[in-house]
């Protein structure tokens, strides 16, 4: 059922009713690398027919360790992405930290279709999310591993009330004892009472800070999570896709292997087919 607050981002409808796939690596490991990658996955959703947005960091601001890979850093980064877009004619997403970078980010990435996206821990920060709002992009705001799906509304509100109404929420697990998530599926249609609402697939699996000085993850379950929120009616998913997890500088543990991607979306596509009959 299209939601209420559907809005457009380039080609893709956030919350139209048609499934839609956010994937990329977690972060920007090199120009060649993004643009590899961005190919690759817009092959199989152009087969597919499955409208994409192209995702990846310019910074991961809270890696586990201080010598973890953060990235090539927000005008590099930027740059990157902005080719991506340009060159593939793709809408992008990446993370902003902080209020200044929501400008300095926006401004960068110059006249491309791309969406703003708010790191878990960061969702509950009210300046951070005005300044998001300000820059009349649309915002993807992820649901902190700490906050009850139906507090998420405050987020919302938060970035409506500052003028932008093209918001999504996205879930990525909920904190359960020690450096472990759980999901639960409640949390989809909750939170899809506020706005559109996006399931983070290989985050879910993520075990935080559960190496050493890395976090290590349970990708072997990426699949049967995203069918269940396919199932509960998610609008769109979200994917760390990365062609060799084992090397990936940032969060490779957690990651959907490429070779994986076409017979997950294809599965996805049929219950989505399904639960709409």
């Amino acid at each position: 059922m299209p939601h209420s607050s559907s809005f457009t981002l380039g080609s893709v409808r956030v919350g139209g009713g048609k499934l839609f796939l956010i994937a990329g690596p977690c972060v920007i490991e090199s120009e060649p690398h993004a643009r590899k990658l961005a190919d690759a996955i817009q092959r199989i959703t152009s087969d597919l027919d499955v409208p994409y947005i192209f995702k990846a960091s310019y910074d991961k601001a809270n890696r586990t360790s201080i010598r973890s890979f953060r990235g090539p850093g927000l005008s590099e980064g930027c740059r990157i992405l902005r080719l991506v877009a340009e060159t593939n004619h793709l809408p992008i997403l990446t993370d902003v930290h902080t209020p200044e970078q929501c400008s300095q980010a926006g401004e960068a990435l110059g006249p491309v279709d791309a969406m703003l996206q708010i790191p878990a821990f960061l969702c509950r920060q009210t300046d951070l999310l005005i300044a998001a709002a300000q820059t009349s992009r649309p915002v993807n705001v992820k649901k902190g591993q700490f906050v009850a799906p139906w507090d998420m509304r405050h987020a919302v509100e938060k970035l409506r009330d500052s003028g932008n109404q093209r918001v999504s929420l996205t879930e990525r697990g909920a904190s359960f004892g020690y450096n472990n998530l759980v999901v639960d599926m409640r949390s989809l249609p909750v939170m899809r009472q506020f706005a559109p609402v996006i399931f983070d697939a290989t985050h879910s699996v993520q075990t935080p800070s559960g190496g050493q000085g890395v976090s290590g993850g349970q990708p072997e379950f990426i699949p049967v999570l995203a069918r269940a929120a396919v199932a509960a009616g998610v609008d769109g998913i979200f994917l760390e896709v990365h062609d060799n997890p084992a090397e990936a500088k940032s969060d490779g543990a957690n990651a959907l292997h490429l070779n994986l991607l076409r017979p997950t979306l294809e599965r996805l596509l049929a219950i989505h087919a399904a639960a709409r009959e």
